[in-house]
């Protein structure tokens, strides 16, 4: 039973869902959160905002916001919500206004594009045997097959949408770069953590995957993050 006056809410990224967090959610809840993952349908990035702050609406009191990889621009616009405290980058996206996830992956090369291809629908997906190596090469032959095979594609429309008043410019934030990050540059991420100012920055000797790879690391930052709140 929750007995913090917190909900932590947990924002997953492109190709899957809320079971992403499945290595994380355990440990808050053990010490005394309230958790809740959320399921985006991942068809729009404002579609995306709104299910997430549809979750956040039916909170009581204060929120905490974690978002991992395209997660982070989903929690850069929903966490303009009034319940939200604070935010938690995971290897991921802080968008600033105007920016598009597609423009800052544009970059520099040496993201995973090159594993990414669309379907006739404009969803994109990850080539199912490069999906390891692509995006969680630190992570068991067994467990990233799973992953790579029950994969949910991104609409296209979400790296091409146009990113709105990010509340990491009033909102305290925290965030974690993964070092040998397949999927978004590791220098891209430095840069965007640089942005954000955030009370605090962890390396980690990491693939895209983090959550999964290095659970304890993040539920660490979590945990601290949200006793700063």
């Amino acid at each position: 039973m929750a007995t913090k006056d917190l909900t932590i809410v947990l924002v997953h990224g492109a190709w899957g869902d809320g079971s992403h967090w499945r290595h994380v959610i355990p440990a808050l809840v053990k010490e005394g959160y309230k958790v809740r993952s959320v399921q985006n349908p991942l068809t729009s990035l404002q579609d995306d905002i709104n299910k997430t702050k549809d979750l956040i609406d039916a909170q009581d009191g204060k929120v905490l916001l974690v978002g991992h990889s395209y997660g982070g621009a989903v929690i850069s616009g929903a966490g303009n919500h009034e319940k939200v405290a604070g935010l938690v980058f995971i290897a991921a996206f802080a968008p600033d206004a105007g920016d598009s996830l597609g423009a800052l992956l544009g970059k520099r090369p040496g993201s995973g594009g090159a594993s990414i291809y669309p379907d006739s629908k404009g969803f994109l997906w990850i080539k199912y045997d490069e999906f390891h190596d692509a995006f969680c090469q630190d992570l068991d032959n067994e467990s990233s097959l799973i992953l790579s095979l029950s994969q949910k594609a991104i609409h296209g429309q979400c790296f091409g949408d146009q990113s709105g008043e990010p509340a990491w410019k009033t909102k305290p934030s925290w965030y974690q770069i993964s070092n040998n990050d397949n999927m978004i540059p590791p220098q891209t991420q430095k840069e965007m953590a640089e942005r954000i100012n955030p009370k605090k920055t962890i390396h980690l000797d990491s693939g895209h995957l983090s959550l999964a790879t290095h659970p304890k690391e993040i539920t660490h930052l979590i945990l601290e993050a949200a006793a700063a709140l």
